[in-house]
């Protein structure tokens, strides 16, 4: 090993141990301040006679608890938060549940009041028309536009019958054509081989309503002269001996320049359709 590469090392370590002694000085100097500094701060009173190192630990201390408390009191808080927000939460679910419960229930009250209120119609149409009916609810509608009828929950155990009329509050539906025991079917009056004698109100002008097939009728068989106009309402006329005299049918809805192009809007809104009366006879007095 060279020589002056030992003398170097020997400087290094030299140099090192003065900084290591210094240090070592300057931190029992710093204590010994400090530690004469606490002395003097135990023996000097403030203003309110109380020591200066008692006054600074305390307020110290005092500052440590108040950042604690803070914290301490913080983290409380938000976990009451937390707590009492998990409660509102539940507290919505079991609320939204309640609600979804009762407008279930709403629903189904006001099913039961509009069927009510179609149950009470019928009624008053069969006080008021003084025939012998028998009520009976729609159980099916045709699977084919082509042919336009219904079928009802009453038959010939119910004494129903073919080309007995079909009525409901609004207006006539149709007539039975294909009576069973416990069922028949109803050709509703708007099907294209369906007709019926009618008469305008108003005027007594009188014509033959024919279905179409589609939501509307067309009046036929109407004098050149009669007077008829957009808004009269037509009734049956008990003509073709099925349906009972007076009884709605529809309103004039257009009339156009062609003689016959009179368009009729039905009473009855066929597609809605829940109860209906047979009538089972007519009484003598309005029979053709």
């Amino acid at each position: 090993m060279p020589p002056w590469f030992v003398a170097d090392e020997r400087r290094v370590i030299h140099t090192m141990s003065l900084l290591d002694i210094r240090q070592r000085v300057a931190w029992l100097f710093m204590a010994v301040t400090v530690g004469h500094i606490l002395l003097i701060s135990a023996q000097v009173n403030t203003e309110r006679g109380v020591p200066v190192l008692e006054e600074v630990s305390f307020s110290a201390v005092a500052e440590v608890q108040r950042v604690a408390s803070s914290i301490i009191g913080s983290t409380q808080t938000g976990w009451s938060r937390y707590v009492a927000l998990r409660g509102v939460n539940e507290e919505n679910e079991q609320l939204r549940g309640q609600v979804a419960a009762l407008q279930i229930e709403l629903q189904q009250e006001r099913a039961l009041a509009q069927e009510s209120r179609s149950l009470q119609q019928l009624l008053d149409l069969k006080a008021a028309a003084r025939l012998t009916t028998t009520a009976a609810t729609v159980v099916a509608g045709s699977a084919s536009p082509e042919f336009r009828t219904i079928s009802i929950d009453k038959g010939t155990q119910d004494g129903v019958q073919s080309d007995m009329a079909v009525l409901a509050p609004a207006g006539v539906v149709g007539r039975v054509i294909l009576p069973g025991s416990r069922a028949s079917k109803v050709q509703l009056l708007i099907d294209r081989d369906a007709a019926a004698g009618a008469i305008i109100e108003r005027s007594r002008a009188q014509g033959v309503v024919v279905g179409t097939g589609t939501d509307r009728f067309r009046l036929d068989h109407v004098p050149g002269a009669a007077d008829i106009q957009v808004g009269d309402r037509v009734v049956t006329s008990g003509i073709e001996g099925i349906y009972p005299k007076g009884f709605f049918i529809g309103q004039i809805e257009s009339i156009e320049p062609r003689p016959g192009d009179i368009v009729v809007r039905p009473a009855v809104e066929f597609s809605s359709l829940e109860s209906v009366l047979v009538v089972l006879a007519v009484p003598a007095s309005e029979a053709p």
